[in-house]
């Protein structure tokens, strides 16, 4: 949220209402119910002051015991009805807020799952929480809360001098008359609240924030290893002691303002009993309407100090709607075209057709750990250099069904953007990616989902067990289909010989397994979901050679009859492949087999040099991991390839 507006604070306009109240049309029919069951018990809040008056005015001194009767159940009988309509009302109010605050995070949540990869690189994850939490509790108080809240008060204040003015108009007026004293004390504390629950709100974002990154396994792992205990335990603690401050002083503030309010009631109370007073000694009022006076002031000071201050009390409840506003109205960059392709029966040709990519500046509310207020469009520092304008430039390049094609270049130089923009996880900003001839951005995204599988690197698995994980894949998998999968890839003996099989719980972020092993569930995983094109992040990096010859030796099979772009970083992988893209500084540079590439002595027999300088000639190093056999479509079908390999790591 920037900064101007927090110091502003939230706007009470008609768009802002509307939407507000937009989210309570579901529920306008309970929230008519409480409309009524407020003006029933602001009706029966003035009973019993009336029945006080006919008690002492017209019971007592005629000594009508029957009418004393009456007026003694009448006593216990309304207290009973407020309290049963109260208890309506509550239950009324509660289906509507519950049904407010589910409505408003299934919103957030669906928005959300909307937004591209960019957004979530760029943003705190405990700031959405809190957003998803705390401020959709706030969003659902302003509707059933506050705004109940002052329709309630209005309500009283309206019934409580009808009955005073047709009681006695000058004591009446008496008690209206200290109202100024309550609006300007009322109004300024109003804000000074107000400000202290915008920073609370802040604060308690950026505790969630810090307890998100480092009660995850990750964060945990990072804090022990670095023996940061301390310094996050500080971090932690001065925002936990923001929020404690802000408490404290929001106490506080509350405390001298009614007190205040007490006073001024007591103020009011005096004077209405001395006039009242003076006026039964004179002959002029009865004594049973002096004492429903001062039952009815009671009730109404109360009131009349939260309506002087309800317009700051409302805005202030509208802050969690805007915070909540915020985030639906972050724009969505992959959005789904109304006569999007369904992809049917993809054969798997990829075609890059002059395409143009940077990563955006964004501004979602204040939620990016990035900062920055450059044009939009510029590329944040924590993704490309200063220097760099595009993460890609004019690539343009076909990957034919079938074929196995190899990422090559040093760090930077937009691989992993490659594979990014296949699977459309971000959209291109010039030119098109094509799957089939179809522009990615024409296709609908579940059909997209479906043709196109990634394996990276970093493997996430749910904390759930194997089977759950490997069924996110495709919910519908028999037992016999995860099985035939992780087969495929190597890992069913391994989960075979766990006490629980299938149902092993995997841990956070699947820590309670392997490299390898993980490795291996993520690639079963893609296979049971069965995609034509397989986009891979070299699986095997930083893998022992057991684990090594095991997902080898998967990927053997699994990329029989697809369409495989591999970012290589073993070099029997990059000879193995029917096509090698080199890029260098978001360009596509050079292109085409290991052998023709090396006769052109560029980047690449470069980078190859460099890799076996040293090692002696080539017919000392052994054949690739693995090689991959005959397929059924493409040119890159129906042959082994075979090249060489030191089993180092590609640059």
């Amino acid at each position: 949220m920037r900064h101007d507006r927090d110091q502003r604070g939230p706007e009470i306009d008609r768009a802002l209402l509307r939407r507000v109240f937009a989210y309570g049309v579901p529920y306008r029919m309970l929230l008519v119910g409480v409309l009524v069951t407020i003006l029933v018990v602001s009706g029966l809040a003035v009973v019993p002051p009336l029945l006080i008056r006919d008690l002492v005015d017209n019971a007592i001194p005629a000594a009508d015991v029957g009418r004393l009767t009456l007026l003694g159940l009448a006593m216990v009988v309304v207290p009973l009805i407020s309290v049963s309509v109260g208890a309506f009302q509550r239950w009324m109010g509660a289906r509507a807020g519950e049904g407010i605050i589910y409505d408003l995070r299934r919103a957030l949540y669906t928005h959300l799952q909307g937004m591209s990869l960019r957004f979530f690189t760029e943003t705190k994850t405990g700031e959405l929480v809190s957003r998803l939490n705390n401020d959709v509790v706030g969003a659902q108080t302003a509707i059933t809360g506050t705004f109940v809240t002052i329709v309630s008060n209005v309500v009283s204040v309206v019934v409580i001098l009808v009955v005073m003015v047709q009681a006695e108009w000058r004591l009446t007026l008496l008690a209206v008359a200290a109202l100024p004293l309550f609006v300007y004390p009322a109004r300024r504390v109003g804000q000074m609240l107000r400000a202290i629950t915008q920073r609370q709100m802040r604060h308690n974002g950026a505790m969630g924030a810090i307890l998100n990154e480092t009660f995850n396994v990750s964060g945990a792992l990072l804090v022990k290893l670095f023996g940061r205990r301390n310094e996050e335990l500080a971090r932690f603690s001065a925002e936990a002691g923001m929020v404690r401050d802000l408490g404290v002083r929001s106490a506080v503030v509350g405390r001298w303002f009614f007190a205040a309010l007490g006073l001024v009631g007591a103020i009011g109370t005096a004077a209405v009993f001395w006039v009242g007073g003076y006026l039964v000694i004179q002959g002029t009022m009865s004594l049973g309407t002096v004492i429903m006076f001062s039952s009815l002031l009671v009730q109404l000071y109360g009131p009349l100090s939260a309506m002087s201050n309800a317009r700051v009390e409302f805005a202030t409840s509208l802050v969690s709607f805007e915070r909540v506003f915020e985030v639906l109205d972050l724009r969505q960059e992959i959005v789904e075209r109304p006569d999007a392709t369904d992809l049917r029966s993809v054969s798997g040709t990829v075609e890059f057709d002059g395409v143009y990519f940077r990563y955006l500046q964004p501004d979602p509310a204040g939620l990016t750990a990035a900062a920055g207020s450059g044009e939009q469009g510029e590329t944040p520092r924590s993704q490309q250099p200063p220097t760099r304008r595009w993460a890609l430039e004019n690539a343009a390049f076909r990957i034919e069904a079938g074929e196995l094609a190899a990422l090559v270049g040093p760090s930077g130089a937009g691989k992993t953007t490659v594979s990014y923009l296949i699977p459309r996880l971000y959209d291109v900003t010039r030119g098109a990616v094509r799957i089939d001839g179809v522009d990615v951005r024409d296709a609908t995204t579940e059909s997209l989902e479906r043709s196109v599988g990634v394996v990276t690197q970093e493997t996430f698995l749910f904390h759930d067990s194997i089977a759950a994980n490997l069924r996110y894949a495709k919910p519908d998998a028999t037992q016999e289909e995860i099985e035939a999968a992780a087969r495929a890839a190597n890992i069913h003996e391994f989960v075979a010989s766990l006490p629980d099989g299938y149902e092993t719980v995997v841990g956070e972020r699947g820590y309670r397994l392997s490299g390898g092993e993980k490795q291996r569930i993520a690639l079963a995983r893609v296979i049971l979901e069965d995609p034509r094109i397989l986009i891979l992040d070299e699986a095997t990096a930083h893998l022992d050679s057991e684990s090594e010859a095991l997902i080898q030796e998967a990927l053997e099979r699994v990329m029989v009859g697809r369409t495989s772009l591999v970012i290589a970083h073993r070099l029997s992988t990059v000879q193995a492949a029917d096509r090698i893209l080199v890029l260098d500084g978001g360009r596509l540079v050079e292109e085409g087999t290991h052998e023709a590439l090396l006769e052109t002595d560029g980047i690449y027999a470069r980078m190859y040099r460099t890799q076996f300088r040293g090692t002696g000639s080539s017919d000392r190093v052994r054949p690739p991991a693995f090689a991959i056999p005959e397929g059924n479509g493409g040119q890159g079908a129906g042959r082994s390839r075979h090249g060489t390999s030191t089993g180092a790591d590609w640059p």
